[in-house]
């Protein structure tokens, strides 16, 4: 048997000559019967398609008004069943929903293949092949079939396959849909599937016959709670069958606002039987078996024969009653009272409670029992470590949590601890807290309970920390040959010594988010250069650059390519703001010590499990909601860099910092803790800021969170600075456009136009302190006079200044100097008239020479310069154009006047 998320390709035997196979479905065969066969039909092309009996009326209407007609379907009497060897059952594998075709199963020799996606139950068959799946519809296993083998399916096929799907998944909104559901229906839009069909038959409106049942139905409905649950009955009896009554139970759900519903129809000589649930806690497929019928959790159904209708009501009711559980609350789980601080209590009084309760978890909460957030005991014993012992828990708490009503249900307190990965769920009633469940609370109970451990399976993206899945494709997909090539060359170098060896950090995150980025980052639980050593000897041309302290290694490759090979390790800081001291750890403390969430994935290389990914921080989801998010509450405390990184980071992805990582932005600031932080180190993070496609927008955050004082007292992005910042974008784009190739440092202009208007000498003082290197002193110390002088001197021209005169102001300066002051002013002609130096002016040169000075007479010396400025100045000034001209220049002009 197989029962995968992956895609299984069946392997088909021919049978022998005179052999009958058959390929059937469900009595009372919906769209996702009818499409599965004709899919299936598809693999086995001698196969007969038989329907064992009824079919629903929009199916009969469907045969009618389509071509359907053309499928390769025969009536049951026209099979030789004595001679079929091979029953393929698409969409059931229950003995007793074949109707008539029962008999079959008698037959020697014969082979069961099995297509279905419904759960398991007690009176399944046995196949010889069996794909099942857990998902929305069975065709939608069909189509990943057929699409893998790469068999064509036409626009009338992919219609009904479609309407296959669209009916099973209740158009892809009911809660068993899956994502194959939607790609399997996207690939078969692309087939070209008419949605105007698959709409008319789905949307069909309802016969007056039909809304007369559906008024009855409304009439019967009655609401009982069993075991803490509402569940409606409702009842109609009818002396004809009509069609479609599963569609009428879900109509009156959606009108009545039902969450679980068993609906009853005597038609005829039978009883059929519809039930619906929107609970995860309720599964109605378990009742509904009973009466020999079958479905999901959440849909299934059943005729009934030789009973009256009070007999199967009467038998249904004690069925749900025994069915139908208690649901678990939050409160018959939460422990009270509850230990608690005040938001004002120490962190050495956080430490004195946890210790004498023997807990994990304080929550914090006011004077008036409002819950304002939590501290672990992580987060108290590294702030103690930092000696803040006598700041307040509100600086360090958790304060973006989620709260449960004292009768919220079980799936939702898994929702908040496990999904969203919190660690106490406070419990509030009429805003007051009146219990709390831990994370140990759910872990007793799941272990427990196994029933209520499944209830978690498939719950979220990411339902368990640490979670693996493949993300192979994806990076085939958005990675070059070569480095998918030069990742599994560095999986298998590892396999060969031992080591496991990881992707990690910004390599992985860009992956998801789509961006660029081949700055390679392996982490290998081993030796890291060892490893180095090892892979540079197997590849001639590599070398290698190790660090012993830090015990890693760059792997440098001919064409200059380079990757940072790291030992798995962890860090920890003596105090605050200080570089972390390094020691050997595993891959889960080696992604703890990292800045946010979003860097924290990592991707396994070796040859075995290649592509599979690890999201220890719910990484993956964080990318997906957009958030930018601290690993624990001391980070920015550890290392107060991390601050501009967030900003950094928040503002190239278009993210958002989470609102508790906000808080401890805020914390950091207000007790100065980047006071102990080297200069060079705060300037090397605003730099880096500054070489951002659109620093504008992090500047305006950085001064959001009253960041820019550490970099310079008093400094503020106003408006002013807001457009400047654009203008400096605008020239900076023209220039690289104009000038392809030509280097020079945007982020010196932009520091040039944050700093703009601050006393020089104030200036003088914060380049000394921040700036390493000696250029970008000078740039601040010597050119920034200039510019303000020399944009004094062109703003004083009353008319076009002369081009000779425009060169003598601007070469001297720097070209990111010159970008500054096209960005400077707010005079177009001023603008121009600097643009112009770059396009027209500063290639400029002249063809006379020292010797031909000689040969006109002059001696040679200092006077050399004097002449030959004299003819670049009139060269520039349009006064000469050629070699002669210049002659010609320097004799009337020079020669004339000695």
């Amino acid at each position: 048997m197989v029962s995968s998320d992956e895609i299984i390709l069946p392997e088909i035997k021919p049978l022998p000559d005179g052999a009958v196979e058959i390929i059937t479905t469900h009595i009372n065969a919906d769209f996702d019967a009818l499409a599965s066969m004709l899919a299936v039909g598809k693999l086995y092309p001698q196969a007969l398609m038989v329907f064992p009996g009824s079919q629903e009326r929009n199916l009969r209407n469907f045969f009618l008004q389509s071509t359907a007609y053309l499928f390769n379907f025969v009536k049951l009497k026209e099979v030789k069943t004595e001679l079929v060897r091979r029953l393929i059952l698409v969409d059931t594998r229950q003995v007793s929903r074949i109707g008539p075709l029962e008999k079959i199963l008698k037959n020697k020799d014969l082979k069961i293949h099995i297509y279905d996606h419904h759960p398991n139950s007690s009176d399944d068959l046995k196949g010889e092949l069996e794909i099942l799946a857990p998902i929305g519809a069975t065709v939608t296993i069909m189509t990943e079939i057929l699409k893998a083998k790469g068999m064509p399916i036409t626009p009338e096929e992919a219609t009904v396959m479609t309407l296959g799907i669209h009916e099973d998944t209740g158009s892809l909104t009911f809660g068993s849909t899956t994502p194959r559901d939607y790609l399997a229906a996207a690939y078969l839009l692309e087939c070209g599937a008419n949605l105007n069909l698959v709409s008319e038959m789905i949307t069909r409106e309802l016969t007056s016959e039909q809304v007369s049942i559906l008024n009855e139905l409304i009439n019967s409905t009655r609401t009982q709670n069993i075991n803490g649950v509402d569940v409606s009955l409702a009842q109609v009896t009818t002396d004809h069958y009509v069609s479609d009554f599963a569609v009428l139970v879900h109509k009156l759900m959606d009108m009545e606002n039902i969450n679980v519903i068993f609906a009853l129809a005597r038609m005829e000589d039978h009883v059929y039987l519809v039930a619906r649930s929107r609970l995860s806690e309720i599964n109605v497929a378990d009742t509904v078996r009973e009466f020999g019928g079958g479905g999901h959790p959440s849909a299934a159904s059943a005729s009934i024969k030789n009973q009256t209708l009070t007999q199967v009501e009467d038998k249904l009711q004690a069925l749900i009653a025994a069915n139908i559980g208690p649901i678990r609350r939050a409160q018959d789980i939460m422990a009270f009272p509850v230990i608690s601080i005040p938001p004002d209590g120490t962190l050495a009084e956080a430490r004195e409670t946890l210790t004498r309760y023997d807990i994990n978890v304080l929550v914090v909460v006011d004077k008036k029992g409002l819950v304002l957030g939590y501290i672990s005991q992580q987060n108290v014993s590294k702030a103690l470590h930092h000696g803040l012992t006598d700041m307040p828990v509100s600086e360090f708490m958790t304060s973006e949590f989620n709260t449960v009503d004292p009768m919220d249900s079980f799936p939702e307190i898994i929702q908040f601890i496990v999904d969203q990965n919190q660690r106490i769920l406070p419990v509030v009633k009429d805003n007051r807290l009146v219990g709390v469940i831990t994370r140990t609370d759910l872990l007793n109970i799941l272990t427990s309970d196994t029933d209520t451990s499944a209830a978690i399976e498939g719950y979220g993206e990411n339902p368990h920390p640490g979670r693996r899945k493949s993300i192979k494709n994806l990076m085939r997909e958005r990675l070059p040959k070569n480095i998918i090539s030069l990742l599994a060359d560095l999986g298998r170098t590892a396999d060969r010594l031992g080591y496991s060896i990881y992707a990690v950090g910004g390599f992985i995150r860009d992956v998801f988010i789509k961006q660029e980025n081949l700055d390679i980052d392996v982490v290998v639980e081993g030796d890291g250069i060892n490893f180095a050593k090892v892979f540079a000897a197997e590849h001639p041309g590599v070398r290698i650059r190790s660090h012993l302290k830090f015990n890693s290694a760059v792997l440098i490759f001919p064409d200059g390519f380079k990757v940072d090979v790291a030992t798995a390790r962890l860090e920890y800081y003596e105090s605050p703001a200080t570089l972390p001291i390094v020691e050997v750890g595993s891959l889960r403390l080696d992604l703890y010590r990292r800045d946010f969430t979003i860097n924290t994935m990592a991707v396994k290389l070796n040859e075995e499990r290649f592509g599979n990914l690890i999201d220890y921080f719910r990484g993956v989801q964080d990318i997906k909601y957009g958030y930018i998010r601290v690993l624990h509450n001391l980070s920015f405390v550890e290392d107060p860099t991390r601050v501009f990184r967030a900003i950094r980071f928040e503002q190239r992805f278009g993210f958002k910092i989470s609102k508790l990582t906000a808080n401890l932005i805020q914390n950091a600031v207000k007790h100065n803790f980047f006071e102990k932080l080297s200069p060079k180190r705060l300037f090397v993070e605003l730099k880096y800021i500054l070489q951002e496609d659109e620093p504008g927008r992090a500047m305006k955050r950085l001064d959001d969170f009253d960041l820019l004082k550490f970099i310079m007292p008093d400094l503020k992005f106003n408006k002013s600075k807001a457009e400047l910042f654009e203008r400096i974008r605008k020239v900076c784009y023209w220039f690289e456009l104009t000038y392809l190739g030509e280097n020079y440092q945007p982020w010196m202009i932009y520091f040039l136009g944050l700093t703009d208007g601050r006393p020089q000498e104030k200036l003088a003082q914060v380049s000394d302190r921040l700036i390493q290197h000696r250029r970008d002193r000078q740039l601040i110390i010597e050119e920034k006079p200039e510019i303000d002088r020399i944009l004094r001197s062109l703003h004083r021209q009353k008319s076009d200044i002369q081009p000779g005169k425009l060169y003598e102001l601007l070469h001297p300066l720097s070209t990111e100097a010159i970008l500054y002051l096209m960005a400077k002013t707010t005079r177009e002609d001023t603008r121009r008239a600097i643009s112009s130096y770059f396009t027209k002016l500063k290639n400029v040169q002249i063809e006379l020479t020292g010797k031909d000075l000689i040969a006109m007479g002059f001696e040679p010396g200092p006077r050399f310069k004097e002449i030959l400025g004299a003819v670049h100045l009139a060269r520039l000034n349009g006064e000469l154009n050629s070699l002669e001209d210049e002659k010609k220049y320097v004799q009337e002009h020079i020669l004339a006047n000695s």
